[in-house]
This record gives structure tokens, sequence and C-alpha cells, in this order.
């Protein structure tokens, strides 16, 4: 049965090796899922019609039974009366019945092992779907734990890169030459103020010389 081979190349796949050598791990076991499921469900199916066969043929099987035993009756009551040709009429029709006896009996033991055997790969096929789905989970976890350390050894690497120090110490010289530049021109600023101070001190003291050596004449006259 083609369901069943695809089922049996499911059941035997390892999870993990194919997880290992897919190029994207996550993408591939959603579609391995989501395959099971679908086979999962065919399964089921299948299931359910082999189980309704089987009670068909087990009905089929014990009407056959009651045939033969009605027939047997019969044969028995032409036997009693006498009619030896009802009889004959009766065995050979019971006949008739048991010969298809044996013909149920092996088709209702090949519809149990059939049924048997699609249960069994159903069980199966569930098992390996539930390992799926928690790998399926336990890949997502372990996806984002990578992408994380990933996008830290980024940041780590973008932080040691030398070309950015290189970058950041010209900034720092650049910002300590404006300050000094800044600096020396507050000085120079501070010296020329300080000087004409002194110079407006000395012509401040000259005047007030002078208008004191003009009271003191005014008084002596």
């Amino acid at each position: 049965m083609a369901l069943l081979e695809r089922v049996s190349t499911l059941v035997r796949a390892n999870l993990n090796d194919l997880i290992d050598k897919a190029e994207n791990p996550e993408k591939m076991i959603k579609q391995v899922i989501l395959d099971m499921e679908n086979q999962l469900l065919q399964v089921k199916t299948q299931v359910a019609i082999a189980i309704a066969d089987q009670h068909l043929l087990a009905k089929k099987q014990t009407e056959n039974e009651e045939r033969i035993a009605e027939w047997n009756r019969k044969a028995e009551m032409a036997v009693n009366k006498n009619q030896d040709d009802l009889a004959r009429a009766a065995i050979e029709r019971s006949l008739q019945y048991q010969q298809r006896r044996e013909s149920f009996v092996q088709q209702v033991a090949d519809q149990k092992l059939q049924v048997e055997t699609l249960k069994n790969a159903l069980t199966k096929l569930q098992q390996k779907l539930d390992e799926a789905h928690a790998k399926s989970e336990l890949l997502m976890a372990q996806h984002r734990r990578a992408r994380t350390l990933t996008k830290a050894a980024d940041a780590h690497a973008k932080i040691g890169d030398h070309s950015t120090v290189a970058t950041f110490d010209r900034m720092k010289e650049k910002v300590m030459r404006s300050e000094a530049i800044g600096q020396a021109k507050t000085e120079l600023m501070a010296e020329s103020d300080s000087l004409d101070d002194r110079f407006a001190q000395l012509e401040k003291e000259d005047e007030i010389n002078r208008i004191l050596g003009e009271l003191k004449s005014r008084r002596q006259a």
C-alpha cells in the first residue's frame, strides 16, 4: 500500500539528521510536520474504512453461518418428512454456503490484520508527529538564542572594530583641539582685557591728579 510506504518513510526519518542537513531547519521541520499531519489524516480515514469493512465482512460471515444452519435444518426437516429430493437440495445449498465459509474466515482474518497494521502505523505516525512538534518548539528556541547571540557578536564586533575606534580617536582629538583653541582665545582675551584695564587705570589716575592739581591751584590763589 502506497500510503503505508509513505508513512513508513516519515516514521523512519531521523529528524535530527534532517535538521542538521537542512539549509533552513525551521522551514524544513514545518514541512515535515505538514506532511505528517496530511498522512495522519489519510491513515485515520483508511483505519475507519478498514474497520467498517471488517464489520461488514464479519456480518456477512455470520449471515453465511446462519444460512448453513438454516439449510441444515431444512434438510433434517425434509428427511423427517421422507422427502429425500428436498433433503438433497437443502444439503446441496448448505454445502454451497459451507464452501464460502473458508473464504469468509480468510477475508475476515486478512481484514483484521490490515486494521491492526493501519492502527500501528497510525500510532507510530502520531508519536513521530508529537516528536516533530517537540523538536519544532526546541528548534524555535534554539534559533532565537542563535539570533540573539549573533546580534550580540555583531554588536561586539562593531564596538571592537579598529576603524570605529580610529574614528572615535579622531573625534576625540578634534574635540580636544577645539577646547585648546577656545581656552587659548579666552586667555588672550583675558590678557587683552587686563592690558586695557591697566591703561584705563593710568588715564583715570592722571585725570584725578589733574583735577586735584586744579583744585589746589585755585585754593592758593
